[in-house]
């Protein structure tokens, strides 16, 4: 048969000045580097067979997800499942990591990193961009789908796809600003995950993983 893809795509970069954690929060929206990224993963996906191009809620990932719904003529979608994880950090400077020991009222959200307890579970974020990808990748047969989603939400659905547990370092997370992560399925049985950085110097492709 003809292999199924689903292209999971991180946002490009945000405008935000004053830097701080926005995850669902409205108003951050594309920044000029951040728009030239996606007009770049768009090239890059130009000739691939996409039948739908379907984003998360926010305004980053529609914004990202726009030029390459054009690029095939399409309009874009969107599905919850994709959007951002939830953080009780949101809104605040202050993010998981070394920074936190400065922060004493921020403790109570970290003593469980496997989980991880300053947000959404892992678990959750995995089962329900799984799901996404389950039903995008069966409603087209044979063809490309694109999910526009967050860096989280991405790198947790490629760890579940590939059997690794879920828990990781942030700071390793492979996932680039409007990087491309595909699941290649042949029917419904995984055959490959790939990555690409169409933004990278050239375009950065990494291996395949075999499932």
């Amino acid at each position: 048969m003809t292999p199924t893809t689903v292209n999971l795509v991180r946002h490009g970069e945000v405008f935000n000045p004053t830097k701080v954690l926005y995850g669902r929060l409205p108003g951050f929206r594309l920044s000029e580097a951040g728009q030239h990224q996606a007009e770049v993963t768009a090239r890059y996906l130009a000739d691939h067979d996409v039948a739908a191009v379907i984003a998360s809620p926010l305004e980053r990932a529609r914004q990202t997800a726009a030029p390459i719904a054009a690029a095939h003529g399409l309009t874009v979608e969107t599905d919850p499942r994709l959007i951002e994880s939830r953080n009780a950090f949101e809104g605040t400077r202050v993010e998981p990591g070394p920074g936190l020991l400065r922060h004493p009222e921020a403790w109570k959200h970290v003593y469980n990193p496997f989980r991880p307890s300053w947000g959404e579970p892992y678990e959750e974020i995995a089962r329900r961009m799984l799901a996404a990808v389950t039903e995008w990748r069966d409603t087209w047969p044979g063809r490309e789908v694109v999910l526009v989603s967050h860096q989280l939400p991405v790198w947790t659905a490629r760890r579940r796809l590939e059997g690794l547990h879920l828990w990781h370092r942030p700071d390793r997370r492979q996932c680039a600003l409007a990087s491309v992560t595909s699941a290649v399925y042949r029917d419904r049985t995984l055959t490959r995950v790939g990555y690409a950085e169409p933004n990278g110097p050239g375009v950065t492709k990494q291996g395949s993983v075999g499932a």
